[in-house]
């Protein structure tokens, strides 16, 4: 598994090489490739968490890469409309934006 589309990983590395090869080897080529769970699953997770902690600044690859990895867009915005309930209001709107942004770029 690669790093998502969008992902700053390779102007990081000039400034911190071991943390991007660390994010790349540990993360994508290890967490992401265990069988537990499909990696389309770990995308939905994933952008859970990133909604709910307020990191959405890495929404925008993430969405993408869940929707690479077989999430549909109507269950992205099921997703971001449940979690509403349970992680706010506002973290709903600021998701839904980007998930429109991702669209956007794809239909382009």
């Amino acid at each position: 598994m690669k790093r998502p589309s969008g992902a700053k990983g390779d102007e990081l590395a000039a400034l911190v090489p071991a943390f991007v090869e660390m994010t790349d080897r540990i993360l994508y080529e290890e967490v992401w490739e265990r069988e537990g769970l499909s990696k389309r699953d770990r995308s939905l997770l994933t952008v859970a968490a990133l909604m709910t902690a307020n990191r959405h600044q890495q929404l925008e690859a993430h969405i993408g890469l869940a929707l690479d990895n077989g999430v549909t867009r109507e269950e992205m915005g099921e997703a971001l409309l449940h979690l509403a309930f349970y992680a706010s209001w506002p973290a709903s709107v600021s998701a839904s934006r980007t998930f429109l942004e991702v669209v956007k770029k794809r239909d382009g």
